[in-house]
């Protein structure tokens, strides 16, 4: 009886409002919800205050409605979760702080990041920890090790790894970026492709901004490459054309049909009239920069996902989508394509993500490279550029399984100091620093303020700045600290 007298009164001061609203010529009507009812309808036990039980009912009801209707409003203006968590988060002296600080969120596209705000710890950067070194006497040696993408580490963060925060964050791109790189030899040109056939260059340095919006792919970026001279991008697409792009007039200079889609491309890094491209015809094609005619083709045994080249030019590293990655000569004069090594990467087929090659690694003592597949296997070789590059697995890492394409990269300057350290995305929407050198406790260190899976993630020329990319088109760029 008690609480249908509590829901009666309820009920005639919402008749009561009604009638209000309507005498002061309101055209909106009260509608009860029966979600309302229903919470008011539950029993309560027998020794319970039947009006306290349908106030507080009532109350609960009211705060879960309004908390999702705020964050509804913060998903529709653009600002993103980033941005809500922020200011859910934010210090009881948020306004004297406001009034001492430059405020960015994800909704304001490039916009600088203090590191010495007080606000800087509200873009959080969570640092892990590892498992004490591991030390091998013998170069020769391999091993590997097998986690998950939040495996917890044990010991501290290498110094060498802290990051003050976000510097700038780009987020004007309206579909998913997929690939993205500096410059050649450049600490604040960075180029970022998307799913709807878009390129974009902007810069990172004060004030950073959006330089180019490179439009004229009707299909998905796969992949580009600056020249080295960084005055040109070469990109291929799904659309299965290969395009040239100036970037000082921002303009396609060139447009080169193929019958499959295209998936990765490279300019040879001793003649830039050279332009190496995979398909998913099972081809490398080379083709003259100058013409756009093929130089040259050399087929494999499945779809050429991904590929590097060498620095001397004489060595194409490629990865297809069986697992596999080859290593290919080249004539650096005539473009001629010839097939060395093979070697399959584990036992199951997935295709390549990353193949990555680097001149040197205090680890193998020599060139070495990276591969990254969509099954979450890391290895990383040691390369014998006197053998026609053949390669010698050193050590692996076998992450969580991928449902898309995440790119791997190198930390190669962090890397000269001790251990062997990557950097990746994750479906989890963090970026993980891994030393391989470290089988139990691989990962050292991971960033969040991503929303959506993390797909790719790029250094500068100076690793001061780490560049990674999501699903949802943002891309952050996060600023390494100063170390001595």
């Amino acid at each position: 009886m008690a609480e249908e007298e509590t829901i009666e009164r309820i009920s005639s001061k919402t008749k009561t409002k009604k009638e209000e609203n309507n005498n002061n010529g309101s055209e909106k009507e009260n509608v009860v919800d029966p979600e309302f009812f229903s919470c008011l309808l539950q029993p309560a036990t027998a020794d319970s205050d039947a009006d306290y039980i349908g106030i507080r009912r009532l109350l609960l009801f009211r705060k879960a409605e309004s908390g999702f209707r705020r964050r509804l409003d913060w998903r529709c203006n653009g600002k993103g979760y980033v941005a809500y968590r922020n200011y859910i988060h934010r210090p009881r002296n948020w306004e004297s702080l406001r009034s001492q600080s430059l405020q960015s969120t994800p909704g304001n596209s490039g916009r600088w990041l203090q590191s010495s705000s007080p606000l800087s710890h509200l873009f959080e950067v969570e640092s892990l920890s590892s498992s004490r070194d591991l030390r091998t006497s013998n170069h020769r040696s391999s091993f590997s090790s097998s986690i998950s993408d939040s495996d917890q580490p044990r010991r501290r963060v290498d110094p060498a790894y802290s990051f003050v925060g976000m510097h700038c964050i780009f987020d004007q791109c309206k579909a998913a970026v997929t690939v993205m790189k500096f410059g050649h030899m450049s600490s604040d040109i960075l180029a970022y492709g998307a799913s709807d056939g878009t390129l974009t260059v902007c810069t990172v340095s004060e004030p950073p901004s959006v330089l180019k919006q490179l439009s004229g792919h009707s299909k998905d970026v796969t992949d580009f490459d600056f020249s080295s001279n960084n005055q040109y991008i070469a990109s291929t697409s799904m659309d299965k054309t290969v395009r040239v792009w100036e970037l000082s007039r921002g303009v396609c200079i060139r447009v080169i049909y193929g019958v499959p889609s295209q998936l990765c491309i490279r300019f040879h890094p001793v003649n830039n009239n050279f332009l190496s491209a995979g398909n998913a015809n099972k081809e490398i094609t080379v083709f003259n920069f100058s013409t756009g005619r093929i130089i040259n083709k050399l087929v494999f045994d499945s779809e050429v996902t991904s590929m590097d080249h060498d620095h001397t030019g004489q060595l194409i590293f490629c990865g297809d989508s069986q697992g596999c990655i080859y290593s290919v000569s080249m004539d650096s004069r005539s473009g001629t394509l010839s097939r060395a090594h093979r070697h399959r990467t584990g036992k199951r087929k997935s295709p390549v993500t990353t193949v990555q090659y680097r001149s040197f690694s205090l680890l193998a003592g020599g060139p070495v490279l990276l591969t990254c597949t969509q099954d979450g296997s890391l290895s990383f070789f040691s390369v014998a550029l006197e053998i026609q590059g053949y390669l010698t697995l050193r050590c692996s890492l076998k992450l969580a399984p991928r449902v898309h394409c995440i790119r791997a990269s190198f930390c190669p300057l962090l890397s000269l100091e001790k251990g062997e350290y990557i950097v990746a995305g994750s479906e989890d929407s963090n970026v993980y620093f891994y030393d391989l050198t470290k089988p139990k406790h691989a990962c050292v260190n991971k960033l969040q303020g991503h929303r959506f899976p993390v797909v790719g993630v790029a250094w500068n020329h100076g690793e001061n700045f780490l560049a990674s990319s999501d699903l949802y088109g943002v891309v952050i760029v996060w600023k390494r600290a100063k170390t001595t």
